[in-house]
């Protein structure tokens, strides 16, 4: 890690921290986040020390509430800014004095309007007395497991009906982080994550990145024993070549799946209107990826898919992918989805064919059932069918991946072969992922199952085969430097200690 990167722990784990702009008035940014730290505070996960800055007020939440930062008792490692833009200055001065090792802007009114000279004065202000900023314009830091939590957004709301509905859900601590340049895209990111009972490791919204960049929280994550993946969102990439080689470094230790947007003319112009960010060549980007081994998503499901497959399963060692199937036309579709992703979908071995015509013979699979690319035990599938097959295809050498499709439907299919699967999968070290087609109850239930005993399940075969894809291209990339097998075996290590 970096020696400024390693300035990045007082944004996650700060000792003590002040809300500049903290208020009583509940509808207000301020408010909110003062409160998140306070109830965190409260119910011991959050340890630091925690102070109010409003010099219109006299106590929040029962806390003091002090004029500036300057008449806080003690040293302070990190300032919370949200007060109106043309104040920010100020505040940073009177941080400068109180030497703050870390401020986050959380304000707008920057870059992303063309006021780019108030900017260049904040930055000017924290750089005199060494001061990391994050932001402007950024919803900050969330910590799944130290209680820093900056989000300005309710957990909970009221309808006009009076109801009372949880809005913006915090996430269960997890091991993929967040890195996004989009306040809004990242908090739907955790909203998408949370529904999904799927664990957030750290938030990360930069913003309009006048100092903390992408680059050097990537670089930070590296090193973060509770980040297994990376999910980053970015509009522009600046100081391309730092990028360059901390991705590199960082892409052999971790998977960084990336969201860039801005591909079009006029993707580019409203990417600029919203952090002020500037457009550059997308194949520029697309090979800067390539060259990295991050995995470029195609689009928001895709971004996700990837991530959780990812976090859940070891990457594939080759792109010869073994599907399972008790329904023909889903078949069809995650064999086409698989080839147009590059993926290979090959006639099995003769060996493995072999296996398939002897528990034919056997009566363990019908004898309609097609055993040469995917196989298909049809809707006559049992448990133990599934269970068979599973196990025949991760005993071949030539298949690196598998895809199952195991559609609830299916009348004789219980839900123990969930489990049975498992069993079989947690012997291999190659990735498995699984789809159950629905949005009933039981469809719910099973992609539920799967994804608790660390399979990941999804409602379409193109999800599960974009999913495998992204399984395949990381596991290409550590192969081609050579560090394949380091990666495996530390994936596998700390899989064995969940």
């Amino acid at each position: 890690m970096s020696a400024q990167s390693k300035l990045l722990q007082s944004f996650f784990n700060p000792r003590s921290v002040a809300v500049v702009g903290a208020t009583k008035k509940i509808d207000k940014a301020g408010h909110v986040i003062f409160k998140n730290f306070v109830e965190n505070k409260r119910r011991g996960v959050f340890k630091g020390e925690i102070f109010a800055v409003n010099p219109n007020e006299d106590s929040i939440l029962g806390f003091q509430c002090y004029p500036s930062i300057v008449d806080v008792p003690g040293d302070l490692d990190l300032a919370v800014i949200v007060v109106p833009a043309l104040v920010v200055p100020q505040i940073m001065r009177d941080a400068v004095k109180k030497k703050v090792t870390s401020a986050v802007i959380v304000s707008s009114g920057f870059g992303e309007i063309g006021n780019h000279e108030l900017e260049n004065e904040v930055l000017k202000i924290a750089k005199t007395g060494g001061i990391k900023v994050l932001g402007p314009n950024c919803l900050g830091i969330y910590d799944s497991r130290t209680g820093v939590d900056m989000l300005f957004l309710p957990e909970t709301k009221v309808l006009t009906s009076g109801d009372e509905v949880i809005a913006t859900p915090r996430p269960i601590p997890g091991d993929i982080a967040i890195v996004t340049q989009s306040g809004a895209f990242g908090v739907s990111s955790l909203d998408y994550l949370t529904g999904r009972q799927i664990g957030v490791s750290k938030f990360v919204s930069f913003g309009n990145k006048i100092d903390v960049t992408e680059t050097e929280v990537l670089d930070y994550l590296a090193h973060d024993k509770e980040t297994k993946v990376i999910l980053l969102y970015v509009e522009d990439i600046r100081h391309g070549r730092e990028f360059l080689k901390v991705a590199k470094e960082v892409t052999r230790k971790k998977p960084i799946v990336v969201l860039k947007t801005g591909r079009t003319t006029a993707g580019a112009r409203a990417a600029a209107s919203h952090t002020g960010a500037l457009a550059g060549s997308d194949r520029i980007y697309d090979a800067v990826f390539a060259q990295t081994g991050v995995i470029r998503a195609r689009d928001m499901e895709e971004f996700f898919d990837m991530a959780k497959a990812l976090s859940m399963q070891p990457p594939a060692s080759g792109p010869n992918v073994g599907i399972i199937t008790d329904a023909g036309g889903p078949g069809i579709i995650a064999v086409d989805e698989c080839e147009l992703r590059g993926l290979n979908v090959k006639r099995f071995s003769d060996v493995t064919i072999r296996k398939f015509e002897k528990l034919k013979d056997e009566g363990k699979i019908p004898k309609f059932a097609t055993n040469l690319n995917p196989v298909d035990v049809t809707g006559s599938a049992t448990s133990e069918m599934l269970e068979l097959a599973t196990k025949i295809l991760f005993d071949d050498p030539e298949i690196e991946g598998v895809i199952l499709l195991g559609l609830h439907h299916v009348p004789a299919l219980q839900e123990d072969y969930i489990d049975k699967v498992a069993k079989v999968a947690s012997k291999c070290s190659k990735p498995i992922v699984a789809c159950d087609i629905g949005e009933t109850e039981m469809a719910l239930r099973t992609r539920f199952r799967f994804d608790k005993l660390e399979i990941p399940a999804y409602s379409s075969p193109e999800d599960a085969a974009r999913a495998m894809n992204g399984l395949v291209r990381y596991g290409a990339f550590l192969e081609k430097n050579g560090c394949f097998e380091e990666y495996l075996e530390n994936f596998l290590r700390t899989k064995c200690k969940r």
